[in-house]
């Protein structure tokens, strides 16, 4: 199996090294994912699959960071001590995104949402609500099977255990996702501060992160020592994310990069600055943040948001989700600090886990 230099001996300025790696990372996976989404055995299926499949190769393509192939790399290389990677291994990562993309299509579905990577949502492309919805379920089951041929066929010496391992965690991710669901009309004070943050790292793992590294590892042959050095690593990263994401989805515009303009008070998600507020508030101010998560869906308007976002701020809950994102990335850097650095890779996870967990609310 022929190998390719991933990365020139030539030094890159600091500040963009992370660009670099991501501007590669997407042109190769990108590449991997149009070519496995050709599918020449189903050209002549349905006129009507057909013209789906080019809407799923249209939405599967479109422009984002490719985090997760870039950490898998990462993880490998830095398990390797070398730049140059097996071709296989390319499409391990787009198996990977198409994981990825089967999951984003039934969570747009289950939500309703609108925008998801600066274009439609693929129910809204496909048909008209329902229909759309129905049809977007059906598709991402496509791509689930899509990812597991990939997967599995990269020919990568250890590519069934990886995916065993990240099928594992994609396993446990649903449960997060299935309480995330069930929490609607709960009562705002029901569970607390440790349930919202336990429910965090379940949903954390969903994003891929840390499995992405330690997958990385383990196609590299990594010992079980530095897997669980890496473990620590991507935990730490995706804690630090999931937080921040949360933050965002209260006090930002858009949600998960290129997503409508949303708020996960406006759709009834009890998320952990919300939480972490209410656990801190005086009587007075949890009885007024109960009466305004009890409002039905037409009352929680963008005065009603104002509100809540004044009322989370002065009791503290955003003051303390921002010192668990520092405390999360400051503990994935020291796990890091702990592990090999050819060719600057350690630096340059470094700099990835910086981008993931500082994204400006």
């Amino acid at each position: 199996m022929g190998l390719t230099p991933f990365i020139t001996a030539a030094p890159m300025p600091a500040p963009s090294v992370e660009q670099a790696w991501l501007q590669l990372v997407q042109a190769r996976v990108e590449s991997s994912l149009a070519e496995l989404l050709e599918l020449p055995d189903e050209a002549r299926l349905d006129i009507r699959w057909t013209q789906a499949l080019g809407h799923v190769r249209e939405y599967v393509l479109r422009p984002v960071l490719r985090m997760r192939p870039a950490l898998l790399l990462a993880g490998y290389c830095l398990a390797r001590g070398s730049a140059a990677v097996p071709a296989g291994l390319w499409r391990f990562a787009a198996g990977l995104e198409l994981l990825h993309a089967y999951q984003a299509v039934h969570d747009d579905a289950v939500e309703q949402t609108v925008l998801r990577r600066g274009g439609l949502t693929l129910h809204h492309v496909l048909a008209p609500a329902p229909t759309g919805q129905h049809l977007s379920v059906v598709v991402g089951d496509h791509l689930f099977a899509r990812a597991m041929e990939t997967l599995l066929g990269s020919e990568l010496p250890g590519a069934a255990q990886a995916g065993q391992y990240y099928l594992r965690l994609c396993r446990y991710t649903s449960v997060g996702r299935y309480v995330d669901l069930r929490q609607g009309g709960v009562r705002l004070g029901q569970g607390g501060v440790l349930q919202a943050m336990r429910l965090a790292r379940m949903k954390m793992v969903r994003e891929g992160l840390a499995p992405a590294l330690v997958c990385g590892a383990m196609l590299a042959g990594a010992d079980d020592g530095l897997r669980l050095r890496l473990a620590r690593v991507g935990c730490g990263v995706g804690l630090a994310h999931e937080l921040r994401d949360e933050l965002l989805g209260l006090f930002g515009e858009a949600r998960g990069g290129a997503r409508a303009p949303r708020c996960d008070f406006l759709v009834g998600r009890r998320t952990f600055p919300v939480v972490a507020a209410w656990s801190r508030a005086l009587p007075e101010v949890r009885r007024e943040l109960e009466t305004l998560w009890a409002l039905p869906a037409e009352r929680r308007d963008e005065a009603a948001l104002g509100r809540v976002r004044r009322l989370v701020e002065d009791a503290g809950g955003r003051s303390v989700t921002e010192h668990l994102v520092g405390r999360a990335s400051h503990g994935a850097v020291r796990a890091l600090s702990a592990l090999p650095n050819p060719h600057g890779l350690r630096e340059l996870v470094q700099a990835l886990i910086g981008q993931l967990a500082h994204r400006m609310v």
